[in-house]
């Protein structure tokens, strides 16, 4: 196995154990003033992939079925931190930093179908899942705080998959990906 699949193996299992944790402290930044309209943007469409029931990848496939959701949370973060966040103290552009660090791992790993992926997800600002468009939620009180409490309830009902540290796992995650993204 070559030391690169081993960073992997190494890695993703992490996404799977954080990615609860990673949702709430995404969702905290709706509600940051100060924040620009681009970012709100991605990191709502990132979020409300979540809750969309056609997955890249389908939540129940063994090791491999929510780190579609771990992707897509990281590139929305990296997304996100594109805009300028100078009005937006520390503490919140440090959740943004941490995940979007992350995508340089994901562009080794994904290679040519990253920048698809990102078109995927900077898409998803124009979706919606569970009747909730990204602007309905970024623009109506209500709607938001719904969609915070769901967030919510997501983290707390999610446990976290086994991931065996078998190379098969990174091929079928590459052929997902290679499969579903759109070309």
């Amino acid at each position: 196995m070559s030391e690169s699949h081993e960073k992997y193996l190494d890695t993703f299992p992490n996404w799977l154990r954080t990615l609860g944790t990673d949702a709430e402290e995404l969702a905290e930044l709706l509600s940051v003033k100060g924040m620009p309209t681009d970012s709100l943007e991605a990191i709502t469409g990132g979020l409300n992939y979540l809750f969309k029931s056609l997955d890249l990848i389908p939540d129940g496939i063994d090791d491999i079925g929510y780190l579609d959701d771990a992707f897509v949370l990281r590139v929305a973060a990296d997304l996100a931190g594109k805009e300028p966040l100078d009005d937006v103290d520390d503490d919140h552009t440090s959740t943004i930093t941490n995940l979007a660090k992350d995508c340089e791992m994901l562009k080794e790993f994904l290679e040519a179908d990253y920048g698809r992926l990102e078109a995927y997800v900077r898409g998803l600002r124009n979706g919606s899942a569970r009747g909730r468009s990204v602007d309905d939620i970024i623009k109506d009180d209500g709607v938001r705080t719904e969609f915070m409490s769901d967030v919510q309830g997501f983290a707390k009902s999610y446990r976290s998959p086994s991931f065996s540290r078998e190379e098969k796992n990174l091929i079928k995650l590459r052929a997902f990906f290679d499969a579903k993204l759109p070309k």
